[in-house]
């Protein structure tokens, strides 16, 4: 009788199964466990969290590790995520140039147009001109109301302001007359005097209608064809917006920088071919699928996706202690997606959509990482431990103790940074394949399209359905149904959108609205999740025909999440298959598939 321990360490969670093996080789399960993965997936830093995860199960067992007869270790293979950009023309704001902005509590509505003039000018302003007065923070709203208000006693025309401070509703309400104001310019002494402007706000609920159009713009400033083609990022960042001003500086001369998106080589076992990354992802995964077997993949240096990969082999080659040339790119998973790119030189830090096409690239190191990781966990725990299985063969078999199934059997392994899928034929033959892309790129869609920049909220995000605070003592869910509290909301959610997590409600920044968000996050999950499920399932698939598989198991966290099982059953309805999540050993759900692997399969050594 001996006890061992089944590790699967993964890029977000390390899980343990511990059991007792027989002196026929039979294995009884005792005990579970899961931790987070500390550090990169198969790097010496897994080490603390492979020890948290065997004395977190020990302790459940009543165990301690001298008594643990060996450990198994599932064959890692790291997979590190990163977006690399389509090509970018990026509008750089030097003395001249356009600028936006779009606070959140405007004063007033309409358009105003004029020649911008420091407020605190206005006595000795010619009254033949139409001005955009600018208030400065250190000028208060009663003294800037006044001043206003006694210009057009002197016949003065003000057709709109534009304010530093969160002044924009308490100067408007001490107006004679209405004007549109913007207020929350942080950087108001960038505003050249004496130039054209152009302020508008829209009525609440609305968006701006002028300033969002570059042919508007181009009517208002009368612009060239040329000059027209240069404030798209402008109004393409307006777009949507409650309020904006636009100010045409000095001379018009606008810079302009292109960053290359570059070009991917993807090498075959038979063939070979060259795509460009800006023609998008959809074009990148057509070669992909033309060239599979993939060897190898290489990205243009000098490029955006070029930076990206050397990165990543350079991160791997540092962790795993390699040279860079022994780090190869094996697979890749791209997505159309869209990224918010700062305008540089705005006034409070506008930014415009971008197309981009989101990366996730696996690299395949040697099996000396993991050995070395072996090794330092044999020096600190004095305990026998060695590599086990492949990945996806021991989560076949972990899969296969979900009751109600047998052989034929696929299973698809969502993880964080890969998508495995296996299929066992009745036979007992294992087919198998190991993709780049799964939790960690829906996260960094999530983070990137919404410009979170927070991973952990951009996680929580993806995991937990959303809600709107409507009131203080309720809250309308995702779904349309509402949940009414017997004491009130926290005060700072009134009006948010939340996530709706099992520690309570976090409120989502920045402020997005519910629908949006909600788009976000399901097409993330639809580009990853299951445009990685159909490929898998495609490559293990007898004759690659996805109507010959006829059940699939889903394990791993991902599999846990409360939408992707639907998105992936109505994907594969078509093809006739059942789909559902395993239930591993009629006891851990999704979890622990390739842990309880590692121990059946040892018992059969």
């Amino acid at each position: 009788m001996a006890y061992v321990a089944g590790v699967d360490i993964g890029n977000n969670s390390t899980e343990v199964a511990l059991g007792k093996v027989g002196e026929s080789g039979e294995v009884t399960f005792l005990s579970s466990s899961l931790v987070r993965t500390s550090g990169i997936k198969g790097t010496l830093k897994n080490a603390f969290s492979v020890i948290d995860a065997l004395d977190l199960a020990l302790k459940k067992a009543s165990l301690s590790r001298k008594e643990l007869s060996s450990v198994l270790l599932n064959e890692a293979t790291p997979v590190i995520g990163d977006v690399a950009m389509e090509t970018i023309t990026e509008t750089v704001i030097t003395e001249s140039a356009m600028i936006g902005h779009n606070p959140s509590t405007p004063g007033g509505l309409g358009l105003g147009i004029g020649k911008t003039i420091n407020i605190e000018s206005l006595p000795g302003a010619a009254t033949t001109d139409s001005f955009i007065v600018i208030v400065a923070g250190s000028v208060d709203f009663e003294k800037a109301a006044l001043l206003i208000n006694q210009a057009w006693e002197r016949n003065l025309t003000i057709s709109g302001a534009i304010v530093q401070k969160d002044d924009g509703v308490l100067i408007h309400n001490r107006l004679n007359r209405p004007i549109p104001i913007i207020d929350e310019v942080r950087y108001i002494d960038k505003i050249p005097l004496g130039m054209e402007a152009v302020v508008e706000v829209a009525e609440q609920g609305k968006s701006i209608d002028k300033l969002s159009n570059p042919y508007d713009i181009a009517t208002l400033f009368k612009l060239t064809p040329e000059e027209t083609r240069h404030v798209v990022p402008i109004s393409r960042a307006l777009m949507g917006t409650r309020s904006a001003v636009v100010i045409k500086t000095p001379r018009g001369d606008i810079q302009e920088r292109r960053i290359a998106a570059g070009k991917v080589t993807l090498i075959g076992e038979t063939s070979k071919a060259v795509v460009p990354v800006e023609e998008g992802a959809e074009v990148l995964m057509e070669n992909v699928v033309k060239v599979a077997p993939l060897v190898e993949i290489q990205a243009e240096p000098g490029t955006n996706v070029g930076g990206m990969f050397e990165n990543v082999r350079k991160v791997m080659a540092e962790l795993t202690d390699q040279p860079v040339s022994d780090i190869t790119v094996r697979d890749i998973i791209a997505v159309d997606t869209l990224v918010p790119r700062k305008v540089t030189g705005g006034l409070a830090g506008e930014f415009a959509m971008g197309n981009a096409v989101g990366l996730a690239a696996m690299v395949e190191t040697q099996l000396l990482p993991m050995k070395r990781l072996a090794r330092k966990l044999v020096e600190e725990m004095r305990v026998p431990v060695e590599v086990g299985g492949v990945e996806a063969d021991m989560a076949i078999m972990g899969a296969l103790t979900t009751p109600g199934t047998d052989k034929p059997l696929a299973i698809l392994d969502l993880g964080g940074g890969s998508t495995d899928a296996s299929i066992i034929d009745s036979k007992g033959e294992v087919n198998r394949v190991h993709l780049a892309g799964a939790g960690d790129m829906v996260t960094l869609l999530i983070d990137r399209e919404l410009d979170i920049h927070d991973i952990d909220l951009a996680e929580k995000i993806k995991r937990n359905p959303l809600a709107k605070v409507e009131t203080l003592f309720h809250a309308r869910h995702e779904d349309g149904s509402v949940q009414f509290f017997s004491e009130h909301i926290d005060p700072r959610l009134f009006g948010r959108v939340v996530v709706v997590t099992d520690e309570g409600m976090i409120p989502v920044e920045p402020q997005e609205h519910l629908p949006k968000i909600m788009e976000v996050r399901r097409k993330a999950k639809e580009k990853v999740f299951v445009q990685n499920a159909l490929r898998a399932l495609r490559v293990v698939a007898p004759n690659g025909n996805i109507r010959l598989i006829d059940f699939v198991a889903l394990v791993g966290g991902s599999a846990l999440d409360f939408e992707i099982p639907k998105m992936l059953s109505d994907a594969l309805v078509e093809y006739g298959v059942v789909v559902g999540r395993a239930n591993v050993r009629g006891l851990e759900g999704p979890r622990n598939a390739v842990a309880t692997g590692l121990l059946l399969a040892n018992q059969h050594r």
